[in-house]
């Protein structure tokens, strides 16, 4: 079957005057834009497992190091960033093949070329579709988790495959001078090293103007980002507002949390207030992309689950008094419910809790996506 020709009628096929629409150029920039691509698949697999893990798989989700998804998340968002100019750098190297005639060889040929055409769209809709995402902006019908998630796979097959059948030619030209490049004219070269560090310049000026949504030390040069570390209610973002999530001011004599367990009971706010209080350093780290430390003093998990008398290896669910959204109702496993650095925050640097940030009562616990850090947090159940 691989050696069936189609043929086709011949057709004059358009002139293109750019020297380095060639394999070589293609290869340069190929070395930067396969390991963003790794990097930003590998972070993006964390991610999910952190956002949706298996129900059987809850309990191995480490608590420590706090960072963690901190890390992940944040390299996750600045290699894709980074990877937008690199695709469009290869694409504008590639682009002429689309015009070759004929367009089909052979039924090989075929299956290349829709392997590399799933490979392209695949690409430019996960980088397109987060980018978006750090803006908060879904201009689609489909859920952008499941879909995002799914062609990250679609993706990263493609790529393997692309890379298995042009094994040969992307040895010959991975060497700065691989066999044939000697004959080159010496402008080639020269226009080559330029557009790559026109290239990589591009890549630079993307991720110096955006990481510092995350990478805080660089944060007086964010442009782009839309988030700024230090900007919002008491200094630190907010993704959902009290507002939108339909929660409002809670009066303090109305609030209730209720404990569920072996030995259920209600709080107060006042009562809580009364308990031992112990103050975390924390980062808040959204799906976004954007992260931030903050100071939080509230009360221990742990000791709300003791004093009901759950069980040492006891999962918890963490439910918020938010009429509505996909993320009103989220658990832990034992080890995150157990950390000392998990809290039931009730003030944020100092301050009592803005309603934007869960007043009065939220979820902060270590090494754990934002969108799981629930706020107005009005029951916690222990699960056997």
């Amino acid at each position: 079957m691989g050696g069936m020709k189609l043929r086709f009628p011949p057709l004059a096929q358009p002139v293109f005057k750019g020297r380095l629409h060639d394999a070589r150029t293609a290869t340069s920039i190929g070395r930067w834009l396969g390991p963003a691509f790794t990097v930003c698949f590998v972070t993006g697999l964390i991610s999910h497992f952190m956002q949706h893990p298996p129900g059987s798989l809850i309990d191995y989700i480490p608590s420590r190091p706090s960072w963690g998804y901190r890390l992940t998340q944040g390299l996750h968002v600045a290699s894709g960033t980074a990877a937008i100019p690199l695709l469009l750098a290869k694409l504008w190297t590639v682009y002429p093949r689309l015009f070759e005639w004929p367009p089909l060889r052979s039924v090989r040929h075929a299956a290349e070329r829709l392997s590399v055409a799933l490979l392209v769209a695949g690409a430019v809709f996960e980088l397109a579709t987060g980018l978006l995402n750090t803006v908060q902006w879904y201009p689609w019908p489909f859920s952008f988790v499941p879909v995002h998630y799914a062609v990250a796979w679609l993706v990263t097959g493609a790529l393997v495959l692309h890379i298995a059948v042009k094994a040969p030619e992307i040895r010959a030209h991975w060497r700065t001078r691989s066999p044939g490049t000697l004959t080159l004219p010496v402008q080639d070269a020269s226009d080559r090293r330029s557009l790559l560090a026109a290239v990589g310049a591009a890549v630079g000026a993307v991720t110096l103007t955006t990481v510092g949504q995350s990478f805080t030390p660089l944060k007086d040069f964010i442009l782009f980002a839309p988030r700024h570390p230090d900007r919002g209610p008491q200094s630190l973002p907010v993704n959902r507002t009290a507002a939108a999530a339909g929660v409002g001011r809670i009066a303090d004599e109305e609030y209730r949390l209720a404990v569920a367990g072996p030995r259920p009971y209600t709080l107060t706010l006042d009562e809580l207030r009364a308990l031992p209080q112990h103050e975390v350093e924390l980062p808040i780290a959204c799906v976004e992309g954007w992260s931030a430390s903050a100071r939080w003093t509230g009360v221990r998990v742990v000791d709300l689950l003791e004093r009901t008398g759950a069980p040492p290896h006891a999962r918890v669910r963490v439910v918020s008094l938010q009429l509505r959204g996909g993320y009103r109702v989220s658990e832990m496993g034992h080890e995150h419910a157990r950390d000392p650095l998990t809290l039931l925050a009730l003030r944020l640097n100092g301050e009592e809790l803005d309603p934007d940030h869960g007043y009065p009562a939220r979820l902060i616990a270590p090494n754990r996506p934002g969108v799981l850090q629930t706020k107005w947090v009005g029951r916690l159940e222990v699960l056997s």
